[in-house]
């Protein structure tokens, strides 16, 4: 959400952030309907003032013996009522008008956010690992399916597309991943661990704008609630209408939580294996944080994501997106992607993204200041730890065998309980 006070003072800024993210929205449309809403609380005042000075007049004309008079004193008053109902219902109109208008507007952009169009025009700002070449290298979906542990057809028959069974030492793995990736985060990096719901009212999903922008890509149920897309949703939301002391931030969560996404539009893309599905596991990162605390937040947390692949020894490249590459409620996002030994090419694995008030303001969010009396809106921040599907696909990528099997890395032993995964 805006500050509406930021584009009255500066709309020519907001039209041009607009324009670098390639969206029609413009500060004139937004001011008029406000305009119009001021102008009804003006004209609402005026009625209540003048509903007061007339309702003074009656007990004169009662006084006065003059029932003509006081009746058309009171006819006067009741008209003014009315006048000032209308007028309400009216200011009411305007306000949820100007809130849906602001609604689908994309957050502003960092000032160092690159320029560009797409994804083509992200730019690598560093990297790790030597990308592994591997004589005949199979993609995961291959070595999963002959391992007999990754199954899409029985998926399928129960589910539909975009769906997987994992079984035997494939679905340990995947549990393996998550339980490495949660102790780190929480006894290394300092998260808290939450086990939130997996199901949210619409509030909870405008709150960090997944509607109304996302609504086709979010499954929905029959009462009216959402199936999260991500932990994001869920963990941001527990402060939302909250008012945090200084103190307490940054606040710090991480939750490991299956998600579930329509995958509206992406019709021809990575239809097999398991890049992207309807439903997958993500261990997500979210922090709180007072203004001065984001950006250096923003650096911590990315590197939390990617000390999760150094530990896995899996090599990657960590891109700022571009202005026409950065998300909805994002002001600037990394993507750290993973090498892909199977596809020959880096894919994304996470992204860690700062949106400073911009869902803070959606949801009432705040925090005061030690000595002051009014508060101010938190900056929120996310990021996957990572997408646990996307790992596994690597994992068994980089770590491929020449006879089929998959070599486990080093810090998923203890759980795994071996050193190979193999047929059989």
């Amino acid at each position: 959400m805006h500050d509406l006070r930021a584009i009255k003072d500066d709309p020519e800024a907001f039209d041009a952030a607009m324009r670098r993210r390639g969206a029609e929205y413009r500060a004139a449309d937004i001011l008029a309907i406000d305009e119009k809403r001021v102008s009804t609380v003006k004209a609402m005042n005026d009625a209540q003032a003048e509903q007061k000075q007339v309702s003074k007049k009656i007990g004169a004309a009662k006084a006065s013996g003059d029932e003509a008079a006081a009746q058309a004193v009171m006819a006067e008053v009741g008209a003014l009522k009315q006048k000032v109902k209308d007028l309400e219902e009216e200011e009411r109109r305007l306000s949820a008008e100007l809130h849906a208008a602001l609604l689908p507007i994309p957050n502003v952009l960092d000032a160092d956010v690159p320029d560009g169009a797409d994804e083509d025009d992200n730019v690598e700002v560093r990297k790790w690992g030597e990308p592994r070449q591997i004589d005949g290298a199979k993609e995961h979906y291959d070595l999963g399916e002959a391992l007999g542990m990754m199954d899409f057809e029985a998926a399928a028959k129960i589910s539909g597309s975009r769906f997987v069974v994992l079984k035997k030492d494939l679905a340990k793995l995947e549990r393996a991943i998550a339980t490495f990736m949660l102790n780190l985060h929480t006894e290394e990096f300092g998260y808290d661990e939450v086990l939130p719901p997996v199901l949210v009212g619409a509030d909870a999903m405008t709150g960090t704008g997944q509607l109304p922008k996302f609504e086709d890509d979010a499954f929905k149920t029959t009462d009216g609630r959402y199936l999260t897309p991500t932990a994001e949703v869920t963990l941001t939301n527990l402060v939302r209408d909250e008012i945090l002391t200084e103190e307490e931030l940054p606040k710090r969560m991480t939750a490991w939580t299956q998600c579930f996404r329509a995958e509206a539009g992406s019709a021809g893309r990575d239809t097999r294996g398991m890049i992207r599905m309807h439903q997958f596991s993500k261990v997500e990162l979210v922090s709180i944080t007072t203004p001065e605390q984001s950006d250096e937040e923003h650096e911590r947390m990315t590197s939390c994501a990617e000390e999760v692949l150094k530990r896995l020894d899996l090599p990657f490249r960590t891109m700022v997106l571009c202005a026409g590459d950065t998300g909805f409620s994002a002001a600037k996002t990394y993507d750290i992607e993973v090498w892909l030994p199977g596809q020959g090419q880096f894919r994304e694995i996470s992204s860690c993204s700062n949106t400073r008030a911009f869902q803070a303001r959606r949801m009432n969010a705040r925090f005061r200041r030690e000595g002051e009396k009014k508060p101010q809106f938190v900056h929120t921040l996310n990021g996957s730890g990572l997408a646990v599907g996307r790992t596994m696909v690597a994992i068994l990528e980089n770590y491929q065998q020449a006879d089929g099997s998959i070599a486990v890395p080093d810090v998923l032993k203890p759980v795994m309980g071996k050193d190979v995964i193999s047929a059989g």
